[in-house]
Formats: C-alpha cells, structure tokens, sequence
C-alpha cells in the first residue's frame, strides 16, 4: 500500500509536547515473562537474546503475552536536494522509480514483507519537491519538518504488534551523516561512507558536503529537533514521528539500518529513554552504524553485511521475535514435561 504525504499541521511545540509524556515499560509483564523463562524446559539463559526478546516485548506491548503476530512494515520515501552536490551513486529519479516499484511488488522488502507475513505500507513523502541543499539554508523550516514528523505518526495503528521503520530516499545517507556529527560529535570523515555506492572524489564530496552543512547550521546545535530540520529529511522526520506514535501506543519499534537510526537519534538526543521500545534489527554495512549504535546503547540483532535501506533488515528481524515468541508459548514448563529441573 502507498499513501501520499497530506498536510497536517503541527509544531515542534506538540512533539515537544509528546516527549513529555512518554509511557514507561510495563515492569509487571517483563517480570511474568522472564518468570515463565525460567520454568521452560531449557538451562538459564540458553536462549540468549531470545529471552531478552520477550521481556522487552512484554514490557512494551503491556502484556505478559507478548506477540509477533501483525508486524508492520513502513518505508517512508522522501527527495533530498542535497543530491545536486554530487553525493549519490543514483539520481534523484530514482525515488519516484523505487515507489513504483514498491507498488508493483518488484523490491526486496516485498518479498522480505511477504516471507513474514507482514503488512507493508509505504509513505510516499513530497517527492516532486525535495528539501533545500542543507549547505545553502535549513533542508525544512518548522512547518515542514512538524508536518512530516505527524505524518509519520500514522503509520502507528491500533492493532499492530511491532513496527518496522525503514526509508528510502537518494541522498539520504548524507543527510543521516550530518545529523549524526550534529548529534554526536567528531568529524565528518567518522560518519560519511559510501551510501548507494560513492568513492573517490564523490566520497571526498559527501564528507565536505556534510562539514559544510553542520558548520553552517552550528547556530542551533544545541536544539536536536532544529537540527533535524536543519540537516534531516521528511522521510527522517517521519521516522522520528512513528517512533513517538508507537510508544504511545505500546507498539515496540525495530529500526532498520543507518539513515533509520540516525534519525532515532535525534530523539534519544531529546530524552535519553525515547527509544527504550526501540531494538535496531541489524548492523548495516554502512560503516557508521556500528559506532551510531554503540553511542545510543544498542546491539543490533543480526549482522549479515546489509546496506539496502528499505525497512529489509528490520522485516528480517520480524522472524527473530515471532521465533521467540513460539518458544515462550509453545515450550513445556519442568513440571509438565516430567522433566527434572536444576538442582
């Protein structure tokens, strides 16, 4: 399903608003759960993350029974003017093109969506007019960035049990960079890598092209949410809003690889426990993602050499919980299985 971008008005002011008010885990059902773990016919422990899984779960679902039965797959899709600068392997073009594709089932995430039995929906943000060069002025004011940020908000329906947050949007690896060395710190050269594919003189490009921009929106550094407007795009902007939704609506959030969890950023950047729902499903490829991920306290949970973008790493994951899920349901407890239990 695609869905075009409306215009539906809000502030920074609300979001800010959003943040404040954020719901806590649900402690009781993480206690239940791990609990019922420790009955299961297995040693302590020996499943690893899996068991860490259905905790979390629990505590961000509010049920004791946590569940990986409606997992939804969003890909927001947004247009950079960065792109004129030289950054990409791919012209903006492509942006409209993939969306079709999308459409018309031919991409990776459909069949990645269909092998979890999930629902995908993709967002189509303003394509035919992408956000400012941030090397020249903000890539969107308030408005715009507000607006993409509600827009995002709802793909976070009742019903679902998680949500998969995945982008696509030439240029965008850019963008991810500078909010990074924004947020973050450092140099450029820490967080820039070759996106879709640059090298040499476009790379040299890319990491001049985000030096530039952060130096010259240094002026509002100190707010994450100007930042994001300043270096962001509407589809990281919609990211950042599905994350607030889902929280709100005790959805838990897998995040898809860098230019996903860049965006994220810019939350935790806000309140250090935005993401406590959040697990980035995979370590991208992209060589900064694994410093991104370590600076926000996260381990991904796969590693498979991925850097396609499109929610793929995240729709993955959906099997890593829908497995732990059936072992927390399914396993025999000592008692009922006759199984002698530790001593």
């Amino acid at each position: 399903m695609t869905a075009s971008s409306p215009s539906p008005s809000a502030t920074f002011a609300e979001m800010r608003a959003v943040l404040a008010r954020l719901p806590g885990p649900d402690e009781a059902a993480r206690a239940k759960v791990r609990l019922r773990q420790a009955d299961l016919t297995k040693p302590p422990g020996s499943l690893g993350r899996l068991e860490e899984i259905t905790e979390w779960l629990a505590a961000w679902q509010g049920s004791s029974e946590p569940r990986c039965r409606r997992p939804r797959v969003c890909v927001f899709a947004g247009s950079h003017g960065v792109v004129a600068r030289g950054v990409s392997a791919y012209p903006a073009d492509v942006n409209t093109q993939m969306v079709q594709n999308f459409v018309a089932g031919g991409a990776a995430i459909n069949q990645l969506t269909a092998a979890i039995d999930g629902d995908l929906r993709v967002y189509e943000m303003d394509l035919a007019h992408p956000v400012g060069d941030f090397t020249q002025g903000p890539a969107m004011d308030e408005a715009r960035c507000a607006r993409a940020m509600a827009y995002g908000m709802m793909a976070a329906e009742t019903g679902i049990d998680v949500l998969c947050l995945g982008e696509m949007g030439i240029g965008n690896t850019t963008s991810a960079a500078a909010l990074c060395l924004a947020l973050l710190g450092g140099q450029a050269e820490d967080w820039v890598g070759p996106g879709t594919g640059v090298a040499g003189a476009a790379l040299e490009r890319k990491i001049e092209t985000v030096r530039l921009g952060v130096e010259r929106h240094r002026t509002v550094l100190e707010d994450p949410l100007l930042v994001l407007a300043a270096l962001g795009g509407e589809e990281l902007a919609a990211i950042c809003g599905a994350i607030l939704a889902a929280r709100m609506g005790r959805i838990p959030v897998l995040l898809d690889g860098y230019a996903s969890t860049a965006a994220a950023a810019v939350l935790q950047a806000l309140d250090p426990h935005a993401l406590d729902h959040c697990l980035v499903a995979h370590r991208s490829a992209e060589p900064a993602h694994a410093a991104l991920c370590a600076r926000l306290g996260q381990k991904p949970l796969l590693d498979l050499g991925m850097r396609l973008g499109e929610a793929s790493g995240a729709a993955l994951a959906v099997s890593l919980l829908k497995a732990a899920c059936a072992c927390l349901d399914g396993m025999a407890t000592f008692n009922r299985a006759g199984v002698s239990g530790p001593v």
